[in-house]
């Protein structure tokens, strides 16, 4: 009888090395990207959507168009060229970083007719598991496990990842509000489009669920350095699953709410009176930030309703 052939798509390097230390069969391509920020069109790959992230990645991360082509784009040619698998099986964590870039994925391999059957390898509970552990840090045997009880993904999973994406790109991210309540194989899809919502300033007080969250922490806890706070911020971020650099401009968008010095890190007034939501600081920390098609500050979060309020 002869062997299936895989291919496996892997959310960064920390799951390939995994995927080769489990000696399977198939051949694999690295995603490195971070959809989640900054702008992006629909057609993935394509000259507008590459020179969108280049600039959005040299600017915040001093990514270099050079770096771009050889940790990306080279791969998503590999993928291009790829044909006639029996199965693709995509390796992606639960959280919004690694969602947004699996719905890249999928409309990726949608957009060059790669047909082949998906199955999903996700970071979610299994028998006998306390506690959701990310794919990078699971042994190889509970990784074998999660690998054998990987999720066939339906025609309608495709689709519906489709218009997600499609929508993610769109100039009105209202309409994703809609699609929290659907049922999917993707099992953590619907917390990821709702930490996406509320990464939309807020209403109340033009912070959004993110830099709420760096100033609770410094509340609740007794935050010795600002490198002390990017722990407990990466720590305790639910499902966002930012890395870094990503929560570090989080927190240094936060400057005008707290002070750092020799003996920690404290809140200031604008610090309390945002947690309070005393006043309202829309105007201060608007920028040209974007999420996928549209600017993070077109639109307001109303924390009462979870509805999304066009300016």
């Amino acid at each position: 009888m002869e062997e299936k052939s895989f291919l496996h798509i892997a959310h960064g390097d920390d799951i390939s090395e995994k995927i080769t230390a489990l000696d399977l069969p198939g051949d694999i391509i690295t995603w490195r990207e971070m959809l989640c920020e900054g702008p992006a069109s629909q057609d993935v790959g394509d000259h507008e959507f590459i020179k969108l992230r280049q600039k959005f990645l040299k600017e915040n991360y001093g990514i270099s168009k050079q770096d771009y082509r050889e940790k990306f784009v080279c791969e998503l040619e590999k993928l291009a060229a790829v044909n006639n698998y029996d199965e693709i099986v995509l390796w992606f964590e639960f959280d919004l970083f690694s969602h947004m870039n699996m719905l890249g994925v999928i409309s990726f391999l949608l957009q060059n007719k790669k047909m082949d059957p998906l199955s999903l390898v996700c970071s979610r509970k299994l028998e006998g598991e306390e506690e959701m552990i990310p794919l990078s840090e699971l042994s190889e045997e509970q990784l074998e496990q999660h690998y054998e009880h990987r999720i066939p993904l339906t025609e309608d999973d495709i689709s519906n990842a489709e218009l997600i994406w499609e929508l993610y790109c769109s100039t009105n991210p209202k309409r994703l509000i809609s699609e929290i309540k659907k049922s999917t194989n993707f099992e953590y899809l619907s917390s990821s489009i709702r930490a996406h919502i509320e990464r939309f300033p807020s209403a109340k007080t033009g912070l959004n669920t993110l830099e709420v969250n760096v100033l609770k922490l410094i509340k609740r806890h007794e935050i010795k350095s600002l490198n002390h706070l990017l722990g407990y911020a990466l720590k305790y971020q639910g499902y966002y699953g930012y890395v870094d650099v990503q929560m570090q401009r989080v927190i240094d968008k936060m400057a005008p709410f707290y002070t750092a010095s020799e003996t920690g890190v404290q809140l200031n007034e604008d610090g309390q009176k945002a947690l309070e939501a005393s006043k309202n600081y829309y105007q201060i920390l608007k920028d040209n930030e974007c999420y996928g098609g549209v600017r993070k500050y077109d639109f307001l979060y109303d924390p009462d309703t979870h509805d999304l309020l066009k300016l």
